[in-house]
């Protein structure tokens, strides 16, 4: 057989992409070698309809890449070598154990990255190693992400997850704050073609108006761009909010106004937030405030959107409510064109009936032992890891279990946690690659390129724009001795649970089952109330499923379109999407309040008590900054959602560079020029950047990208190295962090520039 006709295609596969939030469907095709010959958008998928970013592509040279990990690593002298399954499983098991028997389970935790929340393998399976941790460190990406809309959320709908998304098909006004969907692709809001639907607005005869203090390129694609100061948006929008009372435009609307409780209490709690307050502190002059209000009032319908540039700083969760009370008070929440909740397939308590009304969401079940954090969403700060590593005394974490994260990177004063990585007795990272964070590793456990796994986004898609399900098989199959990812982290919890290796990955699955289908069953709003549950692990088995995909399968059989098990025929389940390899589109978002509504009073709590007190300490920490000081924040780019992009050459060739933005009145104040190096120093480090002159960016603000910095050495990452960049979050500071949420404060960072 000659090498042409090896390339010919003999089939196609139907695959939605794992690599950011658009969740866009690729159509794949493949060789009689099971080798990638084309990677392109499917034009039949239900959601982005043949869209795709420069990353969906890249599939096939992330599943080639020789600086992917195939098997497992033990350190040994300092230096990562390849060992067999058993014997890395070995030293797992004895490394974890030592630190038990010396320090006890209190010792342990768990950091949970990214890419988890992309990969069905992690959100079915590290469940089980929280679990069987017997600790309550847990810490994850989301505390330098989304932690904030978490925490709102929960408080004002009642559970972590009942977030609004913005129903951006059918909306006639869209403000956005922090937020850059050209460059992420949309975020807390699953949007395939964010910017085809933005020009959707405009086309219809709509407005955008985007707040930021970089004109990014959503900003360039909008109406209105205002060029807000960093970390003062939460005075903004109370303002805005002010201005709707003090003209009387302030109306919830008919459609939810018996579900509403707390207006009169949020009125008072943005008295003092005038726009002439905001224009001295935000930099957005009180006409324009005035305006924007009004316009916001006016529209037929309208959608307030803010995000990670909004999430990430001090009054991150401030904001966050903020923005959902402006959908309120504006008459936009819960309806056609507004901040609407999703209906998934595979949904959580609220998407399968029942009464409004519930225990409502709490933090502070425990509390970090260095500075008494509290718990949020079962997890702790992020920029508390550090510390809880290196402070001795009862409790001190002396072994971490990495899951696919690099929070070196990522979190807060990195150089503290680098540091505190070194000082661990015992650490395990499941990563595909020896990155920065895993450097420290004593062992590292290979899961499978993102070709060879089985996919559907339980997460994304409960924040989607439209309600859609999509399910993926894998594309490619495993190779000989290769453990897929749920195996890897059922055999982790395993060992954590009972310290043996020989404990079994299928009998960690068959418990996880048996607890999930015990559950629905004695649910009365359940539709698979008091059914058998043999009878159901039956037609499972008749099915063949394991692993994630046997849980996907119970998750939407018994969701709000699921086939129940035989109950609903013509319902949804994997045999049901695997019918439809382009995806099923269940229609536009509906109403759902009240019966979404969890919170104690089966109300939207539109102003909840600790909310006002936080937002009543604003106005004495949110100054004008000093003359000597520049405020720093990050960016994204369309071509880098994680670190571990920075080794695919396709995607780092070109514009992609981490350059130091600054403004062309800043640099001729501070002597910089284009090109040259600028040195940067916060608080807690410093670092030196070339600069990019621009007046893309608002005066006295400087920009860096986050996830770079691959000049470590003992890191695997041949492609990164060559163009390592620096790591921002040498800067950012672990001391800072917002005090409902515990989220890392990323943004409005005072630091000083000077020539380097």
């Amino acid at each position: 057989m000659t090498e042409a006709t090896r390339r010919i295609p003999v089939r196609t596969a139907y695959r939605t992409c794992p690599l950011c939030e658009a969740t866009c469907g690729l159509e794949i095709t493949v060789d009689a070698d099971d080798q990638i010959v084309r990677i392109r958008g499917d034009q039949d998928d239900v959601f982005s309809k043949g869209f795709i970013c420069p990353k969906g592509s890249t599939l096939k040279q992330l599943h080639e890449d020789p600086d992917r990990l195939r098997r497992p690593l033990v350190k040994r002298d300092g230096v990562h070598v390849e060992v067999s399954w058993d014997e890395a499983w070995q030293v797992v098991r004895d490394g974890l154990a030592g630190v038990i028997d010396a320090h006890g389970r209190s010792a342990l935790a768990v950091y949970m990255g990214n890419p988890g929340a992309h990969n069905l393998a992690s959100m079915t399976f590290n469940r089980a190693v929280n679990l069987a941790l017997g600790s309550f460190n847990r810490f994850s990406a989301s505390t330098v992400d989304q932690m904030p809309k978490h925490v709102a959320g929960g408080f004002m709908f009642g559970t972590g997850i009942t977030i609004p998304v913005p129903d951006i098909d059918y909306t006639d006004y869209l403000l956005m704050f922090g937020a850059n969907p050209h460059a992420s692709n949309g975020s807390l809001c699953t949007a395939p073609d964010f910017p085809g639907r933005m020009r959707g607005i405009q086309e219809r005869g709509g407005k955008i108006v985007v707040v930021d203090p970089r004109r990014t390129k959503t900003a360039d694609a909008s109406d209105e761009w205002l060029p807000i100061i960093p970390g003062t948006d939460v005075v903004f929008v109370a303002a805005l909010i002010n201005e709707l009372f003090a003209t009387g435009a302030a109306d919830v609307g008919a459609h939810v106004r018996s579900h509403v409780v707390g207006v009169d209490e949020l009125k008072s709690a943005v008295a003092p937030f005038t726009p002439e307050v905001a224009a001295e502190l935000c930099g957005i002059d009180a006409a324009t405030c005035r305006r924007i209000a009004a316009e916001l009032a006016a529209a037929p319908t309208a959608a307030v959107y803010g995000r990670i540039g909004v999430n990430t700083v001090e009054f991150g969760t401030a904001t966050a409510w903020l923005i959902d009370a402006l959908n309120t008070v504006t008459g936009n929440l819960d309806k056609r064109g507004g901040a609407m909740f999703t209906l998934p397939a595979a949904g959580p308590v609220t998407s399968v009936g029942g009464k409004p009304g519930g225990s409502g969401f709490k933090i502070g079940k425990g509390h970090t032992r260095v500075r008494q954090y509290p718990e949020v969403f079962g997890e702790y700060p992020v920029a508390a890891l550090g510390e809880e590593i290196l402070t001795p005394g009862e409790g001190q974490i002396r072994a971490l279990i990495s899951l696919a994260g690099n929070p070196v990177l990522s979190t807060p004063n990195s150089e503290q946690l680098d540091k505190a990585l070194d000082d661990l007795d015992f650490m395990v990272s499941v990563d595909i690659y020896l990155n920065e964070t895993s450097r420290h590793a004593d062992v590292v456990l290979p899961p499978p390129s993102q070709l060879q796994r089985d996919h559907y986004d339980i997460s994304l898609l409960r924040l989607a724009v439209r309600n859609v399900a999509n399910y993926s098989p894998a594309v490619l199959p495993m190779e000989d001795g290769q453990w897929d990812e749920w195996e890897i982290l059922a055999k982790l919890a395993g060992i954590l649970q009972i310290l043996d290796t020989s404990v079994s990955v299928g009998d960690i699955d068959d418990l996880a089952v048996a607890e999930m289908l015990g559950g629905l069953v004695k649910n009365s709003s359940s539709n698979i109330f008091g059914r058998d549950v043999d009878e159901i692990l039956r037609q499972l088995e008749v099915e063949g499923l394991r692993g994630p995909t046997r849980i996907l399968d119970i998750m939407l059989q018994t969701g709000p379109y699921g086939a129940a098990y035989g109950s609903n025929p013509s319902g949804v389940s994997v045999r049901a999407l695997l019918d439809a390899p382009h995806g099923i589109d269940f229609g536009a978002l509906e109403p759902r309040i009240p019966e979404i509504l969890r919170t104690p009073s089966a109300k939207v709590e539109l102003c909840p008590p600790l909310f006002a007190e936080n937002l009543s300490k604003v106005l004495a920490r949110v100054k004008k900054n000093s003359d000597d000081k520049l405020l720093l924040v990050g960016r994204r780019h369309l071509k880098s959602n994680n670190s571990w992009m920075h080794n695919m050459k396709v995607l780092t060739k070109g514009s992609l560079s981490c350059t130091l933005q600054v403004h062309p009145d800043d640099a001729v104040r501070l002597g910089l020029s284009h090109g040259s190096p600028a040195r940067v120093t916060s608080r807690v480090g410093s670092l030196v950047a070339p600069v990019e002159v621009t007046d893309a960016i608002r005066a006295g603000v400087v920009s860096l990208p986050h996830g770079w910095g691959h000049n470590v050495r003992g890191t695997k990452l041949s492609v990164a190295a060559e163009k390592p960049g620096v790591n921002s979050n040498i800067l950012t500071d672990d001391e800072r962090i917002d005090e409902l949420s515990g989220n890392a404060v990323l943004n409005a960072i005072p630091v000083t520039v000077q020539s380097a």
